[in-house]
């Protein structure tokens, strides 16, 4: 199971990877960083929100811890030790609230800051990533015209492999046509095939073409035979001739001193 498991994932891991665009990816990744981005910009308006609304409650505080001190000196001016003794409990139950939300408004500010930072951090890459995202898609649609480019130049390419083998195909199809054109041709002209089509000659006419042919090549090898015999012949005349020169050169030699005695 392990090893169907290891390799379902190498097949799938395989077609992935074939189906896979480089600048989808990038596309999709650029993409994420965007709503990283405005995750961060939303935090950093959620803060500020926030601030805002505790620098609210400070200035509510404030003010009512301001109308108590300035009630306490009326009720004092009065003579009235009681309510402004009270109007000071009050100011200074307020002031504590008023020191726990300058701590906080002081935490939140800090937040801000950094995340604002941040934002500004996340923005210029960003930034970076798009730029570099462009120019890796353009390098990549170069790349794959220019490997198609030369895919078709060679012939390797996929379509034009289909191409290819269409056009071999043809030219094998069409070499066959021809051989059993041509075989059909000599069986017809031979008699071993009969002609149905009407215009096929009869056996006289086909007797008379083979003997037509046979004479042509009889009379060749006649005139080769006549220029072969008529030098044989002239050499045999000349050799006939020396012959009978030097056989009358003998008679008249012997007939000399015969002459010679008879006088």
């Amino acid at each position: 199971m392990k090893r169907m498991g290891m390799i379902f994932r190498a097949k799938a891991n395989k077609a992935l990877d074939r189906a896979e665009d480089p600048r989808e990816t990038l596309d999709y990744s650029y993409q994420k960083q965007l709503e990283l981005l405005q995750k961060v910009r939303r935090g950093v308006a959620d803060v500020a929100t926030s601030r805002k609304r505790l620098e609210l409650q400070l200035n509510q505080l404030r003010s009512q811890s301001g109308k108590l001190e300035e009630q306490g000196r009326k009720a004092l001016a009065l003579g009235r030790e009681d309510l402004a003794r009270e109007a000071l409990s009050r100011r200074a139950a307020l002031q504590q609230q008023v020191t726990d939300l300058e701590t906080q408004h002081s935490t939140l500010q800090g937040e801000e800051e950094k995340l604002t930072l941040a934002a500004q951090r996340l923005q210029a890459k960003v930034d970076a990533f798009r730029t570099r995202k462009e120019t890796i898609k353009a390098t990549y649609t170069a790349a794959q015209a220019q490997t198609r480019i030369g895919e078709a130049f060679s012939g390797i390419s996929e379509e034009m492999g289909d191409v290819g083998l269409a056009i071999q195909r043809a030219e094998d199809k069409t070499a066959q046509l021809q051989a059993r054109a041509g075989a059909i041709d000599e069986l017809l002209a031979s008699g071993a095939l009969d002609d149905h089509s009407g215009l096929a000659k009869d056996d006289i006419q086909a007797e008379l073409d083979r003997l037509s042919g046979g004479t042509d090549v009889e009379l060749e090898l006649q005139r080769m035979k006549a220029e072969l015999s008529g030098g044989t012949s002239a050499q045999q005349q000349a050799i006939e001739g020396g012959q009978q020169a030097s056989g009358q050169d003998r008679a008249q030699s012997q007939e000399a001193p015969r002459f010679h005695k008879e006088q």
